[in-house]
């Protein structure tokens, strides 16, 4: 009971701050000495923190405003990515306070050296970010690749980097401080959830890089499916007969809206290596004719595979993240094309098909609200001061 009574406290603070003592207990229906109790709690955990007195207009004693502590407890998130690495600190407000990008080209490089690398750049970031006054509570790893629920800290595959069966915690320099991984579809997923003011509570959400992957938020909840594999959109068959695909089997979408496809289709695989999103995006606003018909092609491939998640999961929205978001201009005629042509069991609304705001952030900032966001929830995870 205490803990979801300083849960509340601390969420009324965070929504609506700067709120009095008084305020808070209005709000959560609890009483003056029970919320002080549990403010002078938060304010020992660092998760809030108590300014002077302020007049608030009722009779009686000016009110002390309380907010979110912007220094204290904070979240680390990590990424590894086909071509860079990432870290970000952000704190209980929620708010990005670090924020680190290197380029790398990760694919087939040992994964030691790999993870050796990014736990340099999170011993950085995590300095930084105590010169700021935030606490790193905890860390977790937006990974390109499928994480299994059991054995926890698994990942299982990730093919786009060359893993397969790596546990990040036994390649980390200090295995008490290695972080949680995660699958980065499912991270920038949840990002999209926190982030945006008015979030759908079911929706798909699609991304890509060198992959597609996709995560399902249901009921306001990750839909992880029974092993942790649920959401491998980038493997749905669109064309039966068609293209080979890495994975084994024929007719992936990835085969057709993947990155590399897109550029081999737009005569631009000889670009490769580089930005190959930037790449795209650059022909395409120059009207790039062969840029626009792989795009338009990539889209048809796109909404064909969402409309049968459409028809499967009856979601609120359909959310283009990562590369897609930035390619969004040329791809949302085609996949609201195919979806208009294809979902008729069910009424389906054009603009409930929309681009994420957050883009290739996503997975990073998912990463580290993570933490964030099991704190407000169980703030008793937070060290008693």
């Amino acid at each position: 009971m205490r803990r979801q009574n300083l849960s509340l406290v601390l969420g009324a603070v965070a929504g609506h701050s700067p709120l009095s003592r008084a305020d808070v207990a209005g709000r959560i229906g609890l009483t003056r000495a029970a919320v002080s109790s549990l403010v002078d709690e938060l304010i020992g955990r660092g998760a809030l923190t108590e300014a002077a007195a302020t007049a608030s207009g009722r009779v009686g004693r000016p009110g002390r405003a309380l907010a979110v502590n912007d220094r204290g407890p904070a979240g680390l998130g990590l990424e590894i990515g086909i071509t860079h690495l990432g870290a970000c600190v952000v704190d209980l407000r929620g708010e990005p306070r670090v924020w680190r990008r290197v380029e790398r080209a990760n694919t087939g490089r040992p994964v030691g050296e790999v993870l050796a690398e990014t736990a340099a750049l999170a011993a950085d970031a995590q300095a930084e970010a105590a010169a700021l006054g935030l606490r790193v509570e905890g860390r977790v790893l937006a990974v390109p690749g499928v994480v299994a629920n059991q054995p926890a800290g698994l990942v299982e595959r990730a093919p786009n980097l060359g893993w397969r069966g790596v546990r990040p915690a036994d390649h980390w320099p200090d295995p008490d401080t290695a972080p949680e991984p995660e699958n980065e579809a499912n991270l920038g997923a949840l990002a999209e959830y926190w982030s945006a003011e008015q979030a759908a509570e079911t929706f798909v959400h699609v991304s890509a890089e060198a992959g597609i992957g996709a995560a399902l938020v249901i009921d306001g909840r990750l839909f992880r499916g029974a092993r942790g594999f649920a959401g491998e959109l980038g493997h749905i068959p669109v064309r039966p007969d068609g293209a080979d695909c890495a994975c084994g089997a024929r007719g992936c979408l990835e085969q057709y809206a993947g990155d590399a496809a897109v550029l081999r289709e737009a005569g631009l695989a000889q670009h490769r290596p580089g930005d190959p999103v930037a790449l795209l995006t650059e022909r395409a606003a120059a009207r790039h004719e062969p840029t626009l018909r792989a795009l338009d092609r990539a889209g048809q491939a796109l909404g064909l595979a969402l409309a049968s998640a459409v028809e499967l999961i009856d979601p609120d929205a359909l959310v283009l993240g990562g590369a897609y978001a930035e390619l969004a201009e040329w791809l949302l005629p085609p996949v609201r094309a195919e979806l208009a042509a294809r979902v008729t069991v069910r009424p389906w609304d054009p603009d409930a098909l929309r681009p994420s705001a957050l883009g290739r952030r996503g997975p990073l900032l998912g990463a580290a609200l993570t933490t964030v966001r099991r704190i407000m929830a169980d703030p008793l995870l937070l060290p008693a001061g």
